[in-house]
């Protein structure tokens, strides 16, 4: 069986899968296909036409591998492996697209799972600027110091640090206070917590924009310490 040869990219080039099927469907065209130097300038790379080669053979093994397995996973439940990473990656930042893709199954797939075990999910456009509701399962009164927890109001893992013990606090927020620290994600990587990989800050938090984690253990989820 053949692999594939591995090609580099640079920054400039925009070898996105998107951008790739969109080369191959103009080369492959049965009115007007273009020419393989129109395919290198539409993919930002220099004129060669046997690497354009390996990146279009690439990108055709890739879709017939997914196929393949997309066509072998169908219909079958989720596996402790599949939901594990789910909540690992998702945890971590990545996109349900981008786990769609890592797992072979439909992000149909991946959101049943989500709400199914109960992931608190990192909202993107507006959304990030207003505080989520939490999965039921995440609710929780209090938390202990060094607890990992998701902060509904950052869509962030955090660590919780300490209770706020002062009585202007339980004033203000009719509730438990924590000093939290945010993780934030540094780099494009979707291993859970790497500390080359993750920043962050610290801020209050009432404990009703927390949400706890712990249930996530159970299926395989490991919470490393920063």
């Amino acid at each position: 069986m053949k692999t594939n040869k591995q090609v580099k990219k640079k920054e400039s080039e925009k070898l996105t899968d998107a951008n790739v099927a969109r080369v191959v469907s103009l080369l492959e065209s049965d009115k007007n296909p273009i020419s393989k130097k129109e395919a290198c300038e539409i993919l930002n790379i220099s004129y060669n036409t046997t690497r354009l080669n390996t990146i279009i053979e690439n990108w055709k093994r890739d879709k017939e591998t997914s196929s393949r397995k997309k066509q072998e996973r169908r219909g079958k439940p989720a596996q402790p492996e599949e939901i594990r990473l789910i909540a690992e990656s998702l945890l971590s930042g990545d996109t349900i697209a981008d786990i769609s893709r890592r797992i072979y199954r439909s992000p149909t797939f991946v959101k049943n799972v989500i709400a199914r075990i109960g992931i608190p999910e990192k909202v993107t456009g507006d959304e990030k600027y207003k505080t989520a509701l939490l999965p039921e399962e995440c609710i929780a009164e209090e938390f202990g110091a060094n607890e990992i927890a998701w902060s509904a109001k950052y869509h962030a893992p955090c660590i919780v640090i300490k209770e706020y013990k002062e009585p202007k606090y339980l004033e203000k927020y009719d509730s438990k206070c924590y000093q939290i620290y945010i993780n934030e994600k540094m780099q494009n990587s979707s291993t859970y917590f790497p500390s080359v990989d993750f920043g962050g800050f610290y801020a209050a938090a009432p404990a009703y924009d927390l949400g706890r984690l712990e249930h996530l253990i159970e299926y395989g989820v490991s919470f490393k310490s920063l």
